[in-house]
């Protein structure tokens, strides 16, 4: 199988945020631009992949900076990594106010999407040909952040399995805002 460069799949959306996409504070609505990130990772995966692509997870997801109703944003997406059947896009959201001239940076995270056949099985992906250095830092990087998600995942199963309510616990939760009321074990 043939592989494709980085540059082969990257995609830009461009969106002007209207009235309809506001929340309740009339900014623009998280689940609006998440949609459209998944839309951009869609993009760039599927046309990596030649398949379908689905999402199977999104990391780092942070809202930085509002989005204002009235500001275009520009979706930009890459595949940073690829394993054997499923590919991590990276998203950089850019949000522009156009009469000020003014452009802030409210998003980057990364969507793990898996390609799938005609038949719907999961399908093989082309390699990733890396020709920068950032090519290079961000593959890395993702595989340093799927290290470090499958370290938490066994560490988070461990304490779940281990875990008990003593005093250390209670001590633990002394200064925050709960209250602990357990009903006797029978």
């Amino acid at each position: 199988m043939d592989g494709r460069t980085v540059a082969f799949s990257q995609s830009t959306i461009i969106e002007l945020m209207v009235p309809s996409y506001a929340n309740f504070g009339g900014k623009v609505h998280g689940g609006t631009l998440m949609s459209l990130m998944d839309k951009v990772a869609y993009v760039c995966a599927s046309k990596h992949a030649g398949n379908y692509c689905v999402t199977v997870s999104v990391e780092n997801l942070e809202f930085l900076q509002p989005v204002e109703v009235g500001e275009v944003i520009k979706l930009m997406g890459s595949v940073n990594y690829v394993g054997r059947k499923s590919l991590v896009v990276g998203i950089k959201v850019v949000a522009e106010n156009l009469q000020e001239g003014v452009s802030k940076h409210t998003n980057t995270c990364y969507f793990t999407m898996v390609a799938k056949d005609a038949d719907g099985n999961t399908a093989q992906v082309p390699p990733l040909i890396l020709k920068t250095h950032d090519d290079v830092r961000r593959f890395l990087s993702a595989l340093e952040r799927k290290r470090l998600r499958l370290q938490d995942h066994e560490f988070m199963d461990k304490y779940r399995q281990d875990f008990v309510y003593d005093t250390a616990s209670a001590e633990l939760l002394s200064d925050q805002r709960c209250h602990v009321m357990l009903e006797p074990e029978s």
